[in-house]
């Protein structure tokens, strides 16, 4: 349990905030880069602040402070310009810097513009999405982590924002025993209700152990589920959480297909947060890919309530939404009683804890890169085999967000040919879950 005022330390991520000096040490998701390839402007709310991300006529991207400084008009409806954007209200054109460059009707010789600056951040592009940098300088480099750089990969990137404090949201991931019931009894609920009973879903299985290990880069969870070996991925190798605020997911692909999952938490402000379910499949050598599944990483938003306005707890990933959204905005921890599964969320808050001290020290907190050497042979191990899960890619689709992807049958008639490929030759067809 923590008190109020430590709950206030963790959670709050405005300018001057520990928590949001913390956060504003890394790099996070704001756009996928096709949202800015029929647009020139996009609306980003990031820690707190305000921003527009721009798209000038010469392809350059920048990130600036959404009112200009002039007369407080929106640049979300800017003029752009080969080296910036213009201010639709009087012209005062900026820079990808946030620098003013130009005020068209102030005297010649003027050097007013010089005196005016709009807050502008850094953001770069990797793997079909775009990135921000909130934080001092120099900037650390952005983390090449599997699946943003893998070569010949079908990406595509689910979003939502989630009207709930980005911790709350964290914490989940560094429970493992919630996937039983959550997932597991819950959906045989659900289909129980909707007298579709029969099913039983191996996530179900009681947690007969669970593990967690810090790493350079976060945690690492482990969980070991009733007639599963010690030697099968889930326990032995697991699946690391990236500090602060990245949750990375094998695959069940095995050898044949390799998939990299991550769910990216941005802490929009206290009480939203942006939610990003990112997936990059590797297929094997041989298998016929359509250009237009490698050409673009394709965006959906990811519906979490049905019509009615309640929660589409038949998928995966809004029975988690489901969870996050009613522990309320911010949830109060000093009413919470904890148990003994909740170790892996006592080492998160105590980790936070220790990462903000070093920022008050002046310190890079952990997982800040610097050496491109070490970014260059970035990898992490994740589990593989996926021994909990045996409905295979159909059960895959149907259960998660991912059956709202524009790729969603494009992928599935992919996955399908190959299966019917493999099928004579008896190897074991995708079980992606």
């Amino acid at each position: 349990m923590l008190t109020a005022q430590e709950n206030e330390q963790l959670t709050r991520v405005g300018a001057g905030t520990p928590m949001g000096e913390l956060q504003r040490r890394y790099w996070h998701p704001i756009a996928a880069v096709e949202e800015l390839k029929d647009s020139y402007t996009k609306r980003v709310r990031l820690l707190g602040e305000d921003l527009v991300l721009f798209r000038d006529r010469g392809g350059k991207l920048g990130l600036i402070a959404e009112f200009c400084p002039h007369r407080r008009a929106s640049l979300a409806y800017g003029i752009p310009e080969m080296d910036g954007i213009r201010c639709p209200y009087h012209g005062w054109k900026f820079d990808a810097t946030g620098a003013c460059t130009d005020q068209p009707n102030e005297p010649a010789g003027s050097t007013f513009k010089d005196r005016v600056h709009a807050s502008g951040y850094a953001v770069q592009a990797l793997g079909g999405m775009v990135f921000a940098y909130l934080g001092p300088q120099p900037a650390p480099l952005l983390p090449k982590w599997d699946g943003f750089v893998a070569e010949g990969a079908i990406r595509h990137v689910g979003q939502a924002i989630v009207p709930c404090n980005w911790l709350q949201i964290m914490e989940n991931s560094l429970d493992p025993v919630h996937t039983e019931w959550l997932h597991g009894h819950l959906q045989e609920f659900i289909e129980e209700k909707a007298e579709q009973a029969g099913t039983r879903y191996q996530i179900s299985r009681h947690h007969l152990k669970i593990a967690f290990d810090e790493f350079p880069y976060g945690i690492y969870k482990r969980r070991l589920l009733a007639g599963a070996s010690e030697e099968s991925d889930d326990w032995r190798v697991g699946h690391p959480i990236l500090f602060p605020n990245i949750l990375a997911v094998g695959s069940g692909g095995g050898h044949l297909w390799k998939v990299h999952a991550y769910q990216m938490r941005v802490p929009m402000d206290d009480e939203n947060t942006l939610h990003y379910w990112y997936m990059a499949y590797e297929p094997p050598a041989g298998v016929d890919v359509p250009p237009a599944l490698l050409e673009r990483t394709a965006r959906y938003d990811f519906p979490y309530r049905d019509e009615a306005g309640e929660f589409r707890l038949n998928i995966v990933d809004a029975q988690d939404v489901m969870a996050w959204i009613t522990q309320g905005r911010i949830a109060k921890r000093e009413l919470e009683k904890l148990g003994t599964t909740d170790s892996g969320v006592i080492l998160y808050r105590k980790m936070l804890q220790r990462e903000l001290a070093k920022v008050a020290r002046g310190e890079d907190p952990m997982g800040v890169i610097r050496s491109a050497a070490e970014n260059d042979a970035l990898s992490i191990p994740v589990e593989r085999d996926k021994a909990h899960f045996t409905d295979g890619f159909e059960s895959h689709m149907r259960r998660t967000q991912v059956q709202h992807s524009p790729f969603a049958q494009d992928l599935k008639r992919v996955f399908a040919d190959f299966s019917r490929q493999r099928l004579a030759e008896k190897i074991p067809i995708l079980n992606h879950a």
